[in-house]
């Protein structure tokens, strides 16, 4: 006896699709779901650690708040911004950050980009580089200007003992001048930091595929008609980035100056943040303080978007070119 078939209810081919959207709709939820949950820590470390501080500085710079009292303190209006905005010290401190960042932003994006592109033409022992160069990004501020300190003390420090080997008379000191005290600032600063940008750089040159070089050099180009040619126009972005990083980074200096020179000779290192710092901590005035903080705030912002625009009309220039 034959067994009769099995009858299939047929499939309507019209809610197919439906069904589809229907799953990807769903398993995308879930993902949403997902990546909030991901992203849950670091938003609510992000709230309480940033965005509450910046808005709490921007509350307080309207108010004569303080240290030894508890509350916001009686409104002040805009009296503490006018009131640093004619402060000499300010000025003269932020003079002082601005200069700070003229000495080590060139330097800091060059060298990187050379030591980088002479690290990345080696086929062996790259390795070393990376490590010689990034170990002392990871040391703490403290330990780095505990070391340039004893090189730049007089008589009997590194830089004095250089002198003497050269024949020339060991001075008092490149930290104990008004004229070299900044400047021996930012060459510690630049031995500190510059394994960051050379690491940014030396991931860039390694995105760049090596074939470009193998035909320009069959076509006869130089090495330096290579990195102008090849190696400057596509890492035109990390370039940027570079530069932007180190400009805020430069803005925000603090640790080196604190720890090397107190902001002396005198006041001839004072750098923004320690004025604040001092008006906030030492004066107790945490309102005058960040009304200073708005300031500087302020600036590090326009820098960074005037460096944007020059980017961004060099890139437009380029491209109708």
């Amino acid at each position: 006896m034959t067994a009769a078939p099995v009858l299939t209810r047929p499939t309507d081919a019209s809610t197919a699709p439906r069904r589809l959207r229907t799953y990807r709709t769903s398993l995308t939820r879930g993902q949403g779901r997902s990546g909030w949950l991901f992203l849950a820590p670091f938003g609510l470390f992000y709230l309480a650690f940033l965005l509450g501080p910046t808005i709490w500085m921007i509350v307080t710079s309207f108010f004569n708040t303080s240290t030894v009292r508890t509350g916001l303190g009686s409104f002040a209006g805009f009296a503490n911004y006018a009131e640093m905005l004619g402060r000499a010290d300010f000025w003269s401190s932020l003079w002082h950050t601005l200069q700070f960042t003229l000495y080590t932003t060139p330097p800091l994006v060059i060298l990187a980009f050379i030591f980088a592109v002479l690290t990345n033409r080696m086929n062996r022992g790259q390795w070393f580089f990376r490590l010689a160069f990034f170990l002392p990004f990871i040391l703490p501020s403290a330990t780095i200007s505990l070391i340039w300190v004893f090189i730049f003390t007089p008589s009997t420090g590194l830089w004095a003992s250089v002198q003497s080997l050269f024949g020339m008379t060991p001075g008092s000191g490149v930290l104990s001048s008004p004229n070299t005290a900044m400047i021996g600032v930012a060459i510690a600063t630049v031995w500190w930091t510059l394994g960051f940008n050379f690491v940014l750089y030396l991931a860039g040159l390694q995105e760049i595929p090596r074939e470009l070089y193998e035909a320009a050099a069959v076509d006869g180009a130089s090495n330096w008609q290579q990195i102008k040619s090849i190696t400057l126009p596509l890492l035109g972005r990390t370039t940027t980035l570079v530069i932007l990083l180190q400009i805020i980074a430069s803005l925000k200096i603090f640790d080196q100056v604190y720890l090397m020179t107190n902001g002396g000779p005198g006041i001839s290192t004072q750098v923004s943040l320690q004025l604040i710092t001092g008006v906030g901590f030492t004066d107790n005035r945490l309102g005058a303080a960040s009304a200073a903080s708005v300031l500087l705030f302020i600036v590090i912002v326009a820098i960074a978007v005037i460096r944007q625009i020059v980017e961004r009309a060099a890139a437009k220039r380029e491209i109708g070119a």
